[in-house]
């Protein structure tokens, strides 16, 4: 499994997620103009996790798809 990471310009946040084979590949891909959503999320989880008492949680827990 590779990993690669790429910073510049005034990209925020530009995502993609390649499954490769030979001669194929399949490619998810999320693209961001603004820390915003970004903000937004933490906060949410923020907001969950306050008051909360110690233990294990993902973002199925947060969005309340559990």
């Amino acid at each position: 499994i590779g990993f690669a990471t790429v910073r510049g310009g005034d990209i925020v946040g530009d995502h993609t997620v390649l499954f490769a084979g030979i001669g194929e590949r399949i490619e998810i891909t999320h693209k961001s103009g603004s820390r915003m959503p970004y903000a937004l999320g933490s906060l949410r989880a923020a907001r969950f996790i306050a008051g909360r008492k110690a233990g294990l949680f993902d973002m199925q827990d947060v969005l309340g798809l559990k």
